[in-house]
């Protein structure tokens, strides 16, 4: 490859790739970000973006090396279909099926490349976002962006979505991106020092404003699942962030309740959490509470003060509180058993489009740990009906949950 080139890589009906380095390996898509993070953005042998953020005291060269793996054509976009007694919209991603399950810690496909892992990083990182392999939704968007082609027949807008009929299908237009918190073939984000978890938010917020940037994308939702008995299957400390061609139908059903109730709603509820006593962690930006009618043995929701539409909307001083409160929130967690705890971890952003003034940044933390060696599994009533019924009084949760905070230290 030419010293002063772009490496370009073509594969027969697909599309074609430049990807931005110099023979060198040093790549020119340099940005200096948050709390003295770098960002340098790259591309994948089969076309799909790869970002490096490196923490302000790494220890990394500025070169990284060039993706030359032979990769097969990225899976066709899958189609998604409308639910008509209920409105939502459900994606068919066969492609799913492939993909890695339980792999051993020397062919962890997170961890840098090696001689003899053919892995999704070429370089060492600190940490590192690319687009996953097998989507539920992408790599096609509502028009042609960049690498990603536009979708045969993409949604034509929110009163297309909300539109009910029989047979109704578009394309899963959209977004799905791994976001590796560390090198490490195993741990988690509470596993991170309070440098690596401030990195990750400054990606968060970084990857939340390009995503929703992107054509036909209406929600960004950045989440980690941890623990085998979440359905996890990769061991490695990571994350993901779906980009949805719509609006949740969770989101959906908290805009009626604000309709119904207070444009101040979030406010109202953190005042009120506040004013209480399930909450177990509060800081001069942020509160972590259980919440009044908490449906998981573990549940915690996190709040910033004022009101903020999702992460890129933060300011530096809140990354820098968030990063310490997560971390001894997660923490936490893991103290109330022997071993780790199973656990979802949603951050509940605004939509794109609307709502911006009223929807709130927060985090839902869920466990379905409800003893040491006990599950809630969620069956007839909650599965079927959605009728929850908790088995421990948020009250209790709370309590619990400061008793083992107060052993945390960072």
């Amino acid at each position: 490859m030419p010293n002063t080139g772009l490496l370009t890589i073509t594969h027969a009906g697909c599309y074609r790739v430049d990807v931005n380095m110099h023979g060198d390996g040093t790549i020119e898509d340099v940005t200096a970000l948050g709390a003295g993070v770098i960002k340098r953005a790259t591309h994948l042998a089969d076309g799909r973006e790869l970002i490096y953020y490196d923490d302000p005291d790494t220890a990394l060269s500025t070169e990284r090396t060039v993706d030359a793996r032979v990769l097969d054509p990225r899976p066709t976009t899958a189609t998604m279909r409308q639910d008509v007694l209920t409105g939502d919209w459900v994606s068919i991603a066969a492609a799913r099926q492939n993909r890695a399950f339980l792999p051993p810690a020397e062919l962890d496909p997170l961890a840098p490349q090696s001689p003899t892992n053919p892995s999704e990083i070429p370089s060492p990182y600190d940490v590192a976002v690319f687009e996953n392999k097998s989507p539920s939704f992408g790599p096609a968007l509502a028009e042609a962006t960049g690498t990603a082609p536009a979708g045969e027949d993409p949604p034509e807008g929110l009163d297309d979505l909300s539109a009910i009929g029989l047979g109704r299908s578009r394309t899963s237009v959209g977004r799905c991106e791994v976001v590796c918190f560390s090198p490490d073939t195993t741990g988690s984000f509470g596993t991170q020092t309070v440098t690596r978890a401030r990195t990750v938010i400054e990606a968060w917020a970084d990857r939340t404003a390009a995503l929703s940037a992107l054509p036909g994308i209406h929600q960004v939702f950045p989440f980690e699942n941890r623990g085998e008995a979440i359905g996890v299957t990769l061991g490695h400390p990571h994350g993901q962030i779906y980009s949805y061609p719509y609006i949740t139908p969770r989101t959906i059903r908290t805009l009626e309740s604000i309709r119904r109730t207070s444009p101040s709603l979030f406010q109202d509820i953190l005042d009120f959490e506040r004013a209480g006593e399930r909450v177990v962690l509060e800081g001069l930006r942020w509160t972590a509470f259980v919440p009044f009618a908490a449906r998981w043995p573990l549940e915690v929701h996190m709040m910033p003060h004022r009101q903020v539409a999702d992460f890129a909307e933060t300011t530096d001083a809140e990354r820098d509180e968030l990063a310490r409160l997560y971390l001894m929130l997660l923490r936490g967690g893991d103290t109330l058993y022997d071993t780790p705890t199973p656990y979802i971890a949603a951050w509940h952003q605004a939509p794109v489009h609307v709502a911006r003034d009223t929807y709130r940044l927060h985090l839902e933390l869920t466990s379905p740990r409800r003893a040491a060696d006990k599950l809630k599994f969620l069956a007839g009533s909650e599965a079927a009906m959605g009728a929850w019924i908790a088995d421990i009084p948020p009250e209790t949760a709370a309590a619990r949950l400061r008793e083992a905070l107060e052993g945390v230290s960072l």
